[in-house]
């Protein structure tokens, strides 16, 4: 259980961060099939983005080795962005928006606090780590999908946008920093990207 009295108060012009989180979220509850569709995106948008990442792991007939690179770099960063959110979590408690009487909430209530959104963690390492990789086309195609679980995140009413923005930015460093740290044709390389 969160204790709301522990709260502190995230201040990144609070006034614009709500308007927007309030503007985006305020078709939901108004429209049955797009709140179905919504909620079926910030359910299954993650999960299906990791198995359409992990699927590229054998295409790429004449770049394999370089699309596992990429697959490798953006599973790690997933795990290390992640694992950066809940240190984050430990010192910064922003309560969600539908507890702070925001957003119109239509999904179940979150467990943890409100920043930084781990959703939008998960789907922008990737995108960050095949763009970084400079596979372009998947890259972009990962980012339009990235795009709509964030906002699926902030339409049913558990995320502020500044939520995603942080999320996003925790993932690009991850992203940036694995990127630098494993290198692409070393020895450790040669051999992960040469399995299966």
């Amino acid at each position: 259980m969160l204790d709301h009295n522990s709260c502190q108060p995230l201040r990144m012009n609070d006034h614009m961060d709500q308007t927007i989180t309030q503007w985006i979220n305020s078709s939901a509850g108004t429209s049955p099939m797009l709140d179905r569709i919504m909620i079926m995106i910030t359910q299954f948008g993650v999960p299906l983005l990791v198995l359409a990442v992990a699927l590229q792991w054998w295409s790429g007939r004449s770049s394999k080795s370089h699309v596992r690179h990429a697959c490798i770099v953006a599973g790690l960063s997933f795990l290390i962005g992640l694992g950066v959110n809940q240190i984050i979590l430990v010192f910064l408690h922003r309560i969600r928006p539908y507890d702070a009487g925001i957003t119109h909430l239509i999904i179940d209530r979150s467990a943890d606090w409100s920043f930084p959104s781990d959703h939008a963690t998960a789907t922008f390492s990737i995108v960050a780590a095949f763009l970084l990789c400079g596979l372009w086309r998947r890259g972009m195609a990962f980012f339009v999908v990235a795009l709509l679980i964030c906002l699926s995140r902030i339409y049913v009413g558990t995320h502020y946008i500044t939520d995603i923005l942080g999320g996003a930015a925790t993932a690009i460093v991850s992203a940036a920093v694995i990127n630098m740290a494993y290198r692409e044709d070393s020895k450790l390389d040669r051999w992960i990207t040469g399995l299966l």
